[in-house]
């Protein structure tokens, strides 16, 4: 009797167990990929309303697709944090160069201020990438 009582409490708790294992919720993966087309879409709709030419804008729109590729190598690469996050600056300096060179420095402060607005929400996934914005 008590060897079936047991046996019985046994698979009780494992048919518990497993229920309880099968609600928990998984949490979507975003892959990097998904997340530079995110970057590179709010680097690209930040540009409008600035008055930028179709020359200015087209070179803005090359250099930030070339700024997330970059940054995401130096993000996916198989170095130090502490090389990763000296790259990551260098890169954030040469941008910030080329900005104001194109736009002029109070142009370039705008779009830099409507960037920091957009990637706000995406600085936890971005991780060491953030430091680039």
């Amino acid at each position: 009797m008590n060897r079936t009582k047991f046996i019985s409490a046994f698979l009780f708790l494992l048919f518990f167990a497993f229920a309880a294992q099968a609600q928990i919720p998984s949490i979507p993966k975003v892959g990097t990929d998904a997340l530079s087309s995110q970057v590179l879409g709010i680097l690209d709709s930040s540009s409008s309303g600035l008055g930028l030419s179709g020359d200015k804008s087209t070179q803005l729109k090359a250099d930030n697709k070339s700024f997330v590729n970059d940054l995401m190598k130096i993000v996916g690469g198989s170095g130090s944090d502490d090389s990763k996050k000296t790259s990551i600056l260098g890169l954030k300096d040469k941008r910030l160069k080329f900005l104001t060179d194109l736009m002029g420095n109070e142009v370039a402060q705008k779009y830099m201020g409507k960037v920091l607005s957009g990637i706000n929400p995406l600085k936890s996934k971005l991780g060491l990438a953030a430091l680039a914005f």
